[in-house]
């Protein structure tokens, strides 16, 4: 487990993508944030909701890869924001997740992820932290993400012969237009692997959000609540 005060790192003090990392320079420092967002409360919601069934993805299938980067320095805000690295979803969405990934083994590919289920106090951080105008690439706290209710994964896709990960048109949580899934630039190869991946996760209930190609929104997910519990609380 990362200890508590690896919270406490400073953040990166400007834009910096040598080192593969999409970063920005919060606009308030990590640990000051995440101190007022445990104390925040996320929306209130009315309706039917299912129950919480959030299941560890790698216990599924071990061959995912987990590469959770805020668990991590290695993220656009260059502190941890998770104590573990662990990718929770809601059933319907880790089944799927699953059946994904099998049908990339068939072309060559398996699935990497960064994040499934995030807490909303982390959704709070990320939008307090970011600057207005880059607010697309992250949830408004106000309604909650569905990263939130454990029905959102941001995915890539590594090679099952070298092992490594491939190359997309952007970074992870690159805030620009070569995050869109719909870009045309950069090399064709990559813009083929980041369709490949979109065409495995549709088939099986994900929808690609129209900023990030590597963010995919199970279907159910209005069919869950917000959840605000950390992650290393689920055994």
């Amino acid at each position: 487990m990362l200890s508590l005060a690896l919270y406490f790192l400073a953040a990166a003090p400007a834009l910096a993508q040598g080192d593969g990392i999409y970063r920005i320079t919060p606009l308030r420092p990590v640990a000051e944030l995440r101190a007022l967002a445990l104390q925040a409360m996320p929306p209130a919601e009315t309706g039917n909701f299912r129950p919480s069934d959030l299941v560890d993805l790698a216990a599924l299938d071990p061959t995912i890869r987990l590469d959770i980067k805020y668990a991590t320095a290695h993220n656009f805000l260059s502190t941890p924001v998770y104590t573990e690295a662990r990718a929770l979803l809601q059933r319907p969405a880790a089944e799927a997740a699953v059946r994904a990934h099998r049908r990339l083994r068939e072309h060559g590919f398996g699935l990497v992820v960064h994040d499934a289920y995030r807490p909303w106090f982390v959704t709070w951080v990320f939008w307090e932290a970011t600057p207005k105008d880059k607010r697309d690439y992250v949830a408004d706290p106000a309604k909650g993400s569905r990263h939130n209710r454990g029905c959102a994964v941001d995915v890539t896709l590594y090679d099952l012969d070298t092992g490594l990960t491939v190359e997309m048109p952007s970074l992870y949580d690159e805030m620009t237009e070569r995050a869109w899934p719909n870009y045309t630039g950069g090399a064709p190869e990559a813009r083929r692997l980041r369709d490949l991946l979109r065409a495995a996760m549709e088939a099986e209930g994900f929808t690609v959000y129209e900023h990030e190609w590597w963010h995919f929104d199970h279907r159910d997910w209005r069919h869950y609540r917000i959840v605000n519990v950390p992650v290393e609380k689920f055994r």
